[in-house]
Protein backbone atom coordinates (compact mmCIF):
# COMPACT_ATOMS: atom_id res chain seq x y z
CA UNK A 1 0.00 0.00 0.00
CA UNK A 2 1.42 3.38 -1.06
CA UNK A 3 2.29 5.89 1.67
CA UNK A 4 2.83 8.75 -0.79
CA UNK A 5 1.06 11.94 0.32
CA UNK A 6 -2.08 12.95 -1.56
CA UNK A 7 -1.69 16.04 -3.73
CA UNK A 8 -4.22 18.34 -5.33
CA UNK A 9 -2.84 17.46 -8.76
CA UNK A 10 -3.14 13.71 -8.12
CA UNK A 11 -6.69 14.09 -6.86
CA UNK A 12 -7.64 16.20 -9.88
CA UNK A 13 -6.21 13.65 -12.26
CA UNK A 14 -8.08 10.88 -10.44
CA UNK A 15 -11.33 12.88 -10.39
CA UNK A 16 -11.27 13.45 -14.14
CA UNK A 17 -11.53 9.70 -14.73
CA UNK A 18 -14.99 9.44 -13.19
CA UNK A 19 -16.34 13.04 -12.94
CA UNK A 20 -16.76 15.26 -16.03
CA UNK A 21 -13.99 17.84 -15.89
CA UNK A 22 -13.02 16.48 -12.48
CA UNK A 23 -15.57 18.67 -10.67
CA UNK A 24 -19.27 18.65 -9.80
CA UNK A 25 -19.80 22.36 -10.52
CA UNK A 26 -17.90 23.94 -13.43
CA UNK A 27 -16.23 26.98 -11.83
CA UNK A 28 -14.41 24.71 -9.38
CA UNK A 29 -12.24 23.42 -12.23
CA UNK A 30 -10.08 26.62 -12.26
CA UNK A 31 -10.47 26.84 -16.03
CA UNK A 32 -11.12 30.58 -15.86
CA UNK A 33 -7.89 31.26 -13.96
CA UNK A 34 -5.72 28.30 -14.91
CA UNK A 35 -3.85 25.95 -12.60
CA UNK A 36 -4.90 23.07 -10.41
CA UNK A 37 -8.04 23.13 -8.27
CA UNK A 38 -7.53 22.85 -4.53
CA UNK A 39 -9.22 19.81 -3.02
CA UNK A 40 -10.43 20.83 0.42
CA UNK A 41 -9.93 18.40 3.26
CA UNK A 42 -11.49 20.39 6.10
CA UNK A 43 -12.55 23.86 7.22
CA UNK A 44 -12.95 25.69 10.50
CA UNK A 45 -13.89 29.28 11.21
CA UNK A 46 -12.49 31.52 8.48
CA UNK A 47 -10.06 28.90 7.16
CA UNK A 48 -9.90 25.93 4.81
CA UNK A 49 -7.14 23.36 4.46
CA UNK A 50 -6.46 21.53 1.21
CA UNK A 51 -5.35 17.95 0.64
CA UNK A 52 -1.71 19.01 0.96
CA UNK A 53 -2.26 20.66 4.35
CA UNK A 54 -2.07 24.24 3.04
CA UNK A 55 -4.26 26.66 4.99
CA UNK A 56 -6.24 29.41 3.24
CA UNK A 57 -8.21 32.39 4.51
CA UNK A 58 -11.56 31.58 2.89
CA UNK A 59 -13.48 34.27 1.01
CA UNK A 60 -15.68 31.84 -0.91
CA UNK A 61 -17.61 30.58 2.12
CA UNK A 62 -19.20 27.81 0.03
CA UNK A 63 -20.27 30.59 -2.38
CA UNK A 64 -22.11 32.50 0.31
CA UNK A 65 -23.81 30.25 2.89
CA UNK A 66 -21.08 30.24 5.53
CA UNK A 67 -21.90 33.66 6.96
CA UNK A 68 -20.91 32.46 10.45
CA UNK A 69 -17.77 30.73 9.24
CA UNK A 70 -17.20 27.00 9.15
CA UNK A 71 -18.18 24.80 12.08
CA UNK A 72 -19.93 27.41 14.22
CA UNK A 73 -20.60 25.66 17.56
CA UNK A 74 -24.32 26.48 17.75
CA UNK A 75 -24.93 25.36 14.18
CA UNK A 76 -22.85 22.23 14.59
CA UNK A 77 -24.76 21.30 17.75
CA UNK A 78 -28.12 21.82 16.03
CA UNK A 79 -27.11 19.65 13.07
CA UNK A 80 -25.74 16.87 15.24
CA UNK A 81 -28.88 16.75 17.36
CA UNK A 82 -31.08 16.73 14.26
CA UNK A 83 -29.04 13.91 12.70
CA UNK A 84 -29.69 11.66 15.69
CA UNK A 85 -33.44 12.15 15.21
CA UNK A 86 -33.48 11.11 11.56
CA UNK A 87 -32.06 12.14 8.20
CA UNK A 88 -35.30 12.44 6.23
CA UNK A 89 -38.94 11.55 6.78
CA UNK A 90 -40.92 12.50 3.68
CA UNK A 91 -43.43 14.05 6.07
CA UNK A 92 -43.83 17.50 7.68
CA UNK A 93 -41.76 18.56 10.69
CA UNK A 94 -42.07 21.40 13.18
CA UNK A 95 -38.70 22.78 12.09
CA UNK A 96 -40.06 23.44 8.60
CA UNK A 97 -42.73 25.63 10.17
CA UNK A 98 -40.20 27.40 12.38
CA UNK A 99 -37.90 28.16 9.45
CA UNK A 100 -40.80 29.45 7.36
CA UNK A 101 -41.86 31.66 10.28
CA UNK A 102 -38.32 33.03 10.66
CA UNK A 103 -38.12 33.95 6.96
CA UNK A 104 -41.57 35.57 6.96
CA UNK A 105 -40.74 37.56 10.09
CA UNK A 106 -37.54 38.96 8.56
CA UNK A 107 -38.89 39.76 5.08
CA UNK A 108 -42.05 41.92 5.02
CA UNK A 109 -42.92 41.17 1.37
CA UNK A 110 -43.45 37.49 2.17
CA UNK A 111 -46.52 35.96 3.82
CA UNK A 112 -45.84 32.34 2.90
CA UNK A 113 -42.82 30.34 1.71
CA UNK A 114 -42.18 26.97 0.12
CA UNK A 115 -38.95 25.22 1.05
CA UNK A 116 -36.97 23.41 -1.66
CA UNK A 117 -33.47 21.97 -1.99
CA UNK A 118 -31.57 24.30 -4.35
CA UNK A 119 -31.54 27.82 -5.72
CA UNK A 120 -32.09 26.48 -9.21
CA UNK A 121 -35.24 24.68 -8.05
CA UNK A 122 -36.50 27.80 -6.28
CA UNK A 123 -35.87 30.09 -9.26
CA UNK A 124 -37.43 27.66 -11.72
CA UNK A 125 -40.57 27.35 -9.62
CA UNK A 126 -40.82 31.12 -9.07
CA UNK A 127 -41.01 31.54 -12.84
CA UNK A 128 -43.65 28.82 -13.10
CA UNK A 129 -45.63 30.48 -10.30
CA UNK A 130 -45.44 33.88 -11.99
CA UNK A 131 -46.68 32.41 -15.25
CA UNK A 132 -49.47 30.60 -13.43
CA UNK A 133 -50.49 33.75 -11.59
CA UNK A 134 -50.61 35.95 -14.70
CA UNK A 135 -51.58 33.48 -17.42
CA UNK A 136 -48.71 34.88 -19.52
CA UNK A 137 -45.63 33.27 -21.05
CA UNK A 138 -42.91 35.87 -21.55
CA UNK A 139 -40.29 36.61 -18.90
CA UNK A 140 -37.58 39.25 -18.70
CA UNK A 141 -34.12 38.58 -17.32
CA UNK A 142 -30.91 40.56 -17.52
CA UNK A 143 -27.60 39.66 -19.07
CA UNK A 144 -25.13 38.65 -16.40
CA UNK A 145 -27.79 37.64 -13.86
CA UNK A 146 -27.70 33.93 -13.06
CA UNK A 147 -30.85 32.29 -11.74
CA UNK A 148 -29.79 28.65 -11.79
CA UNK A 149 -29.54 26.21 -14.65
CA UNK A 150 -33.23 25.79 -15.49
CA UNK A 151 -33.66 25.61 -19.27
CA UNK A 152 -35.72 28.79 -19.64
CA UNK A 153 -33.07 30.82 -17.81
CA UNK A 154 -29.95 29.59 -19.62
CA UNK A 155 -30.02 32.53 -21.99
CA UNK A 156 -27.81 35.53 -22.65
CA UNK A 157 -28.44 38.74 -24.60
CA UNK A 158 -27.60 39.37 -28.22
CA UNK A 159 -27.49 42.70 -29.99
CA UNK A 160 -30.47 44.99 -30.35
CA UNK A 161 -33.04 46.44 -28.03
CA UNK A 162 -34.60 43.28 -26.62
CA UNK A 163 -33.24 40.01 -27.89
CA UNK A 164 -35.44 36.98 -27.72
CA UNK A 165 -33.63 34.20 -25.99
CA UNK A 166 -31.20 31.86 -27.63
CA UNK A 167 -29.95 28.99 -25.48
CA UNK A 168 -26.39 29.23 -24.20
CA UNK A 169 -26.23 25.55 -23.32
CA UNK A 170 -26.44 22.53 -25.55
CA UNK A 171 -29.50 20.45 -24.82
CA UNK A 172 -31.83 23.43 -24.46
CA UNK A 173 -34.23 23.62 -27.43
CA UNK A 174 -34.71 27.08 -28.90
CA UNK A 175 -38.46 26.82 -28.41
CA UNK A 176 -37.96 26.43 -24.64
CA UNK A 177 -36.40 29.90 -24.37
CA UNK A 178 -38.42 31.64 -27.07
CA UNK A 179 -40.41 33.48 -24.41
CA UNK A 180 -37.33 34.70 -22.52
CA UNK A 181 -36.38 38.33 -23.20
CA UNK A 182 -32.86 39.34 -22.18
CA UNK A 183 -32.08 42.98 -21.49
CA UNK A 184 -29.08 44.99 -20.34
CA UNK A 185 -28.75 45.41 -16.58
CA UNK A 186 -29.34 48.97 -15.35
CA UNK A 187 -30.72 50.10 -18.72
CA UNK A 188 -34.02 51.90 -18.06
CA UNK A 189 -34.65 52.79 -21.69
CA UNK A 190 -34.53 49.15 -22.78
CA UNK A 191 -37.00 47.92 -20.23
CA UNK A 192 -39.39 50.78 -20.94
CA UNK A 193 -39.31 49.97 -24.65
CA UNK A 194 -39.77 46.25 -23.98
CA UNK A 195 -42.84 46.82 -21.84
CA UNK A 196 -44.20 49.19 -24.47
CA UNK A 197 -43.86 46.42 -27.06
CA UNK A 198 -44.80 43.35 -25.01
CA UNK A 199 -46.36 44.60 -21.76
CA UNK A 200 -49.53 42.51 -21.90
CA UNK A 201 -47.52 39.34 -22.59
CA UNK A 202 -44.94 39.61 -19.79
CA UNK A 203 -45.44 37.35 -16.77
CA UNK A 204 -42.52 38.64 -14.72
CA UNK A 205 -39.22 40.45 -14.52
CA UNK A 206 -36.55 38.48 -12.67
CA UNK A 207 -33.43 40.16 -11.33
CA UNK A 208 -30.50 39.72 -8.97
CA UNK A 209 -30.63 42.99 -6.98
CA UNK A 210 -26.87 42.72 -6.55
CA UNK A 211 -25.58 40.60 -9.40
CA UNK A 212 -23.08 38.27 -7.75
CA UNK A 213 -22.39 36.39 -10.94
CA UNK A 214 -21.02 39.55 -12.53
CA UNK A 215 -18.73 39.74 -9.48
CA UNK A 216 -20.62 42.54 -7.66
CA UNK A 217 -22.86 44.87 -9.64
CA UNK A 218 -25.75 46.71 -7.99
CA UNK A 219 -29.08 47.33 -9.59
CA UNK A 220 -29.33 51.11 -9.38
CA UNK A 221 -32.24 52.50 -7.36
CA UNK A 222 -33.90 54.35 -10.29
CA UNK A 223 -33.70 51.13 -12.34
CA UNK A 224 -35.42 49.04 -9.64
CA UNK A 225 -38.00 51.77 -9.06
CA UNK A 226 -38.85 51.91 -12.76
CA UNK A 227 -39.19 48.13 -13.02
CA UNK A 228 -41.60 48.17 -10.08
CA UNK A 229 -43.66 50.89 -11.78
CA UNK A 230 -43.74 49.08 -15.12
CA UNK A 231 -44.74 45.77 -13.53
CA UNK A 232 -47.58 47.47 -11.68
CA UNK A 233 -48.71 49.32 -14.78
CA UNK A 234 -48.77 46.20 -16.99
CA UNK A 235 -49.82 43.53 -14.48
CA UNK A 236 -46.48 41.68 -14.45
CA UNK A 237 -44.79 40.33 -11.32
CA UNK A 238 -41.40 41.48 -10.04
CA UNK A 239 -39.20 38.59 -8.89
CA UNK A 240 -36.18 39.28 -6.66
CA UNK A 241 -33.61 36.49 -6.85
CA UNK A 242 -31.95 36.74 -3.44
CA UNK A 243 -30.31 33.32 -3.45
CA UNK A 244 -26.99 35.10 -2.97
CA UNK A 245 -28.01 38.37 -1.30
CA UNK A 246 -30.73 36.98 0.97
CA UNK A 247 -29.75 37.34 4.65
CA UNK A 248 -26.19 38.05 3.44
CA UNK A 249 -26.23 41.78 2.69
CA UNK A 250 -28.73 42.62 5.47
CA UNK A 251 -31.06 40.77 7.82
CA UNK A 252 -34.01 41.87 5.68
CA UNK A 253 -32.04 40.94 2.54
CA UNK A 254 -31.36 43.27 -0.41
CA UNK A 255 -35.01 44.19 -0.76
CA UNK A 256 -34.88 45.88 2.64
CA UNK A 257 -32.15 48.19 1.31
CA UNK A 258 -34.24 49.17 -1.70
CA UNK A 259 -37.24 49.72 0.57
CA UNK A 260 -35.19 52.35 2.41
CA UNK A 261 -34.62 54.20 -0.86
CA UNK A 262 -38.02 53.55 -2.52
CA UNK A 263 -40.96 54.15 -0.16
CA UNK A 264 -43.25 51.14 -0.02
CA UNK A 265 -41.05 49.01 -2.27
CA UNK A 266 -41.59 45.25 -2.27
CA UNK A 267 -41.02 42.55 -4.88
CA UNK A 268 -43.91 40.21 -5.68
CA UNK A 269 -41.93 36.97 -5.39
CA UNK A 270 -38.62 36.42 -3.60
CA UNK A 271 -36.16 33.57 -4.05
CA UNK A 272 -33.72 32.56 -1.30
CA UNK A 273 -30.92 30.06 -0.81
CA UNK A 274 -27.40 29.75 0.61
CA UNK A 275 -27.57 31.52 4.02
CA UNK A 276 -31.02 30.15 4.91
CA UNK A 277 -29.53 26.66 4.72
CA UNK A 278 -26.31 27.50 6.54
CA UNK A 279 -24.34 25.29 4.15
CA UNK A 280 -26.91 22.53 3.73
CA UNK A 281 -28.89 22.03 0.49
CA UNK A 282 -31.88 24.27 1.16
CA UNK A 283 -33.61 27.12 -0.67
CA UNK A 284 -37.02 28.77 -0.71
CA UNK A 285 -39.34 31.05 -2.61
CA UNK A 286 -42.04 33.19 -1.08
CA UNK A 287 -44.75 35.74 -1.87
CA UNK A 288 -48.11 36.95 -0.69
CA UNK A 289 -50.67 34.45 0.56
CA UNK A 290 -52.71 35.08 -2.60
CA UNK A 291 -49.86 34.20 -4.98
CA UNK A 292 -48.61 31.26 -2.91
CA UNK A 293 -52.15 29.91 -2.76
CA UNK A 294 -51.79 29.01 -6.44
CA UNK A 295 -49.31 26.26 -5.51
CA UNK A 296 -50.36 22.64 -5.16
CA UNK A 297 -52.02 21.28 -3.09
CA UNK A 298 -54.16 24.46 -2.96
CA UNK A 299 -53.89 25.56 -6.57
CA UNK A 300 -52.98 24.47 -10.09
CA UNK A 301 -49.23 25.30 -10.10
CA UNK A 302 -47.39 22.09 -9.34
CA UNK A 303 -44.16 21.74 -7.38
CA UNK A 304 -42.91 18.89 -5.23
CA UNK A 305 -39.67 17.56 -3.75
CA UNK A 306 -38.80 14.46 -1.76
CA UNK A 307 -36.13 16.25 0.29
CA UNK A 308 -37.86 19.64 0.52
CA UNK A 309 -37.70 20.87 4.12
CA UNK A 310 -35.12 18.22 5.04
CA UNK A 311 -34.93 18.04 8.86
CA UNK A 312 -31.15 18.35 9.06
CA UNK A 313 -31.02 21.22 6.56
CA UNK A 314 -33.76 23.11 8.40
CA UNK A 315 -31.94 22.64 11.71
CA UNK A 316 -28.80 24.10 10.15
CA UNK A 317 -30.70 27.00 8.61
CA UNK A 318 -32.63 27.82 11.77
CA UNK A 319 -29.50 27.90 13.89
CA UNK A 320 -27.79 30.14 11.34
CA UNK A 321 -30.70 32.59 11.17
CA UNK A 322 -30.84 32.71 14.98
CA UNK A 323 -27.18 33.72 15.18
CA UNK A 324 -27.30 36.38 12.46
CA UNK A 325 -30.40 37.92 14.07
CA UNK A 326 -28.43 38.91 17.17
CA UNK A 327 -28.07 42.68 17.79
CA UNK A 328 -25.04 44.19 16.07
CA UNK A 329 -24.29 41.17 13.89
CA UNK A 330 -24.61 42.89 10.53
CA UNK A 331 -22.99 46.09 11.75
CA UNK A 332 -19.87 44.15 12.68
CA UNK A 333 -19.92 42.04 9.52
CA UNK A 334 -20.30 45.16 7.37
CA UNK A 335 -17.43 46.87 9.20
CA UNK A 336 -15.08 43.96 8.48
CA UNK A 337 -16.11 43.73 4.85
CA UNK A 338 -15.66 47.47 4.33
CA UNK A 339 -12.26 47.28 6.03
CA UNK A 340 -11.19 44.55 3.62
CA UNK A 341 -12.42 46.44 0.55
CA UNK A 342 -10.79 49.70 1.67
CA UNK A 343 -7.51 47.88 2.28
CA UNK A 344 -7.57 46.22 -1.13
CA UNK A 345 -8.32 49.58 -2.76
CA UNK A 346 -5.44 51.24 -0.94
CA UNK A 347 -3.09 48.46 -2.01
CA UNK A 348 -4.11 48.91 -5.63
CA UNK A 349 -3.53 52.67 -5.44
CA UNK A 350 -0.06 52.09 -3.99
CA UNK A 351 0.72 49.69 -6.83
CA UNK A 352 -0.67 52.06 -9.47
CA UNK A 353 -3.24 49.44 -10.57
CA UNK A 354 -6.66 50.56 -11.89
CA UNK A 355 -9.11 49.15 -9.35
CA UNK A 356 -12.75 49.59 -8.32
CA UNK A 357 -14.50 47.79 -5.46
CA UNK A 358 -17.83 47.71 -3.67
CA UNK A 359 -19.47 45.82 -0.80
CA UNK A 360 -22.67 45.40 1.16
CA UNK A 361 -23.04 43.48 4.40
CA UNK A 362 -20.85 40.40 4.08
CA UNK A 363 -20.62 40.44 0.26
CA UNK A 364 -17.97 42.22 -1.83
CA UNK A 365 -16.47 42.43 -5.28
CA UNK A 366 -13.67 44.17 -7.14
CA UNK A 367 -12.65 44.86 -10.72
CA UNK A 368 -9.43 45.81 -12.44
CA UNK A 369 -10.65 48.93 -14.16
CA UNK A 370 -11.11 52.64 -13.42
CA UNK A 371 -14.75 52.47 -12.29
CA UNK A 372 -17.43 50.08 -11.12
CA UNK A 373 -19.18 48.38 -14.05
CA UNK A 374 -22.95 48.82 -14.37
CA UNK A 375 -23.66 45.90 -16.70
CA UNK A 376 -22.25 42.69 -18.11
CA UNK A 377 -20.49 44.19 -21.12
CA UNK A 378 -18.64 46.62 -18.83
CA UNK A 379 -17.60 43.74 -16.58
CA UNK A 380 -16.25 41.90 -19.62
CA UNK A 381 -14.12 44.95 -20.48
CA UNK A 382 -12.19 44.83 -17.18
CA UNK A 383 -8.70 43.33 -16.97
CA UNK A 384 -9.23 39.58 -16.74
CA UNK A 385 -5.55 38.70 -17.15
CA UNK A 386 -4.56 40.87 -14.20
CA UNK A 387 -7.34 39.31 -12.12
CA UNK A 388 -5.93 35.86 -12.87
CA UNK A 389 -2.42 36.92 -11.87
CA UNK A 390 -3.64 38.50 -8.63
CA UNK A 391 -5.83 35.47 -7.89
CA UNK A 392 -2.83 33.14 -8.07
CA UNK A 393 -0.66 35.60 -6.18
CA UNK A 394 -3.17 35.57 -3.33
CA UNK A 395 -3.65 31.81 -3.49
CA UNK A 396 0.10 31.30 -3.20
CA UNK A 397 0.01 33.52 -0.12
CA UNK A 398 -2.81 31.59 1.55
CA UNK A 399 -5.83 33.66 0.51
CA UNK A 400 -8.65 31.84 -1.32
CA UNK A 401 -10.86 33.97 -3.58
CA UNK A 402 -13.38 32.70 -6.10
CA UNK A 403 -11.48 31.28 -9.09
CA UNK A 404 -13.19 33.51 -11.66
CA UNK A 405 -13.46 37.22 -12.36
CA UNK A 406 -17.25 36.95 -12.43
CA UNK A 407 -17.90 35.81 -8.86
CA UNK A 408 -18.48 37.85 -5.71
CA UNK A 409 -16.56 37.29 -2.49
CA UNK A 410 -17.86 36.72 1.03
CA UNK A 411 -16.70 37.69 4.50
CA UNK A 412 -17.91 35.75 7.53
CA UNK A 413 -18.35 36.55 11.19
CA UNK A 414 -15.39 34.26 11.84
CA UNK A 415 -12.94 36.50 9.97
CA UNK A 416 -10.90 38.50 12.44
CA UNK A 417 -9.20 41.83 12.00
CA UNK A 418 -5.94 39.90 11.89
CA UNK A 419 -7.29 37.83 8.98
CA UNK A 420 -8.27 41.03 7.16
CA UNK A 421 -4.83 42.54 7.81
CA UNK A 422 -3.11 39.40 6.52
CA UNK A 423 -5.27 39.46 3.41
CA UNK A 424 -4.51 43.10 2.71
CA UNK A 425 -0.78 42.49 3.17
CA UNK A 426 -0.90 39.54 0.76
CA UNK A 427 -2.89 41.61 -1.72
CA UNK A 428 -0.32 44.43 -1.63
CA UNK A 429 2.38 41.96 -2.65
CA UNK A 430 0.22 40.31 -5.31
CA UNK A 431 -0.84 43.67 -6.78
CA UNK A 432 2.75 44.93 -6.96
CA UNK A 433 3.71 41.76 -8.78
CA UNK A 434 0.76 41.89 -11.18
Amino acid sequence: MSTAPTTNAALFERAQRTIPGGVNSPVRAFRAVGGTPRFIARAQGAYMWDAEGQRYIDYIGSWGPMILGHGHPAVLDAVQRAATEGFSFGAPTEREVELAEAIVEAVPSIEQVRLVSSGTEAGMTAIRLARGATGRSKIIKFEGCYHGHADALLVKAGSGLATFGHPTSAGVPAEVVQHTLVLEYNNIEQIEATFAAHGDEIACVMIEPIAGNMNFVRAQVPFVKRIRELCDQHGALFVFDEVMTGFRVALGSAQSLYAQAIPGFQPDISVFGKVIGGGMPLAAFGASRKIMGLLAPLGPVYQAGTLSGNPIATACGLATLHEISQPGFFEDLSRKTRRLVDGLSAGAREAGVPFAADCQGGMFGFFFGPELPQNYSAVMATDKDRFNRVFHGLLDRGVYLAPALYEAGFVSAAHTDADIDATIAAAREALRAS
